[in-house]
């Protein structure tokens, strides 16, 4: 813990940075336009998942809920984080002054580690709902389908929050980080903060080295259907194609965006020596190369709900018409489930 015989609290660092250079990394204006073009992004795409749910079968509907909750988690993490973000480089207001008990940046911390980890706890749970249902069609009641998909996707909000929690309760610190406008989880060699670090990393790489297996599986059950022997009379359904590329998509977007940060991050707390020094002071390399790992995970948040938009069926018929002259699919189940009977 660094005291620095000061008045710094315990989540302000040692920064070496003047206003003038907060002006010129901190565009209010390129801030604000992109949580509006998130926040209208994620606003489309719960629009148009509202008028699919409607009419929808069972393992459709329980999928479109887990996307509901997943469109949903990204509005919120924009709408909170950019509205703390654009104020503050509009304003450039002075941290320490606005928040001298460290309450909003606290709040902040919690903010981020939640909605960092849900849409890759919920890609997690999508992939394990469609392995489950494409692998296993009888291994779940589908008329609960969709309540249960509503009680998994809290349980997920749950386990984020309390794992946000943690720096509250002396496991791990959050701290202001570089330019002076967000705050995160503290990237120090104490035993605390590379516990939380390493915490916060290894369950968002497993969350997507999970989706990575599973939807490896359920697109090779696909295929395996789709050209066996009786590829003829029994066929994957297109939603059941449809669903697959949707949450294929999700899964490469997550990988893409947030992937660099967490190797980043257990890569900088298991550095020897220290990548931060006695003091709280990070190199300014690492404190630069932490906001734009930062700034490409944020990009999740927006290209989540285009991979639903543009993956539908509608959208894809319309740039591959002879998809939509193939003959009506049946359900996937009997071809998976069937077994041989004495003649």
């Amino acid at each position: 813990m660094w005291h620095n015989g000061s008045s710094l609290r315990p989540c302000f660092r040692p920064t070496n940075i003047t206003l003038e250079e907060r002006r010129l990394i901190a565009s209010p204006w390129f801030a604000a336009s992109f949580c509006l073009v998130g926040l209208a992004s994620n606003l489309l795409a719960l629009s148009v998942l509202a008028r699919a749910r409607q009419g929808s079968s069972h393992s459709r509907s329980s999928f479109l809920t887990f996307l509901c909750g997943l469109v949903l988690t990204d509005f919120m993490g924009l709408l909170i984080t950019g509205a703390i973000v654009v104020s503050q480089h509009a304003v450039l207001f002075d941290w320490r002054t606005v928040d001298p008990s460290c309450r909003l940046c606290r709040f902040f911390g919690v903010v981020m580690v939640f909605f960092g980890l849900c849409p890759l706890l919920l890609g997690a749970t999508m992939a394990s709902e469609r392995y489950l249902g494409i692998t296993r069609p009888f291994s779940r009641p589908a008329s609960t389908s969709q309540r249960r998909a509503w009680a998994t996707v809290g349980l997920v909000w749950a386990t984020a929050l309390a794992l946000g929690l943690l720096p509250l309760l002396g496991v791990g610190r959050y701290t202001m980080q570089y330019p002076g406008s967000w705050c995160f989880l503290t990237l120090g060699p104490e035993p605390g903060d590379v516990a939380f670090g390493l915490l916060f990393s290894l369950l968002g790489s497993f969350s997507v080295g999970l989706s990575f297996l599973l939807n490896t599986i359920s697109v090779a059950t696909l295929c395996h259907v789709y050209h066996g022997q009786e590829a003829a009379q029994q066929r994957p359904r297109d939603c059941e194609v449809e669903m697959m590329a949707q949450l294929t998509g999700i899964m490469v977007v997550a990988s893409v965006c947030w992937m660099p940060l967490l190797v980043f991050i257990a890569q900088t707390v298991l550095r020897s020596p220290p990548a931060m020094s006695p003091s709280g002071q990070l190199s300014r390399a690492t404190e630069q190369e932490l906001l734009i790992y930062l700034r490409v995970a944020t990009w999740n948040q927006i290209l989540d709900p285009w991979v639903y938009i543009l993956f539908r069926r509608a959208v894809i018929r319309r740039l591959h018409p002879r998809l939509s002259t193939r003959p009506r699919s049946l359900s996937l189940q009997p071809q998976l489930t069937r077994r041989p009977t004495m003649a």
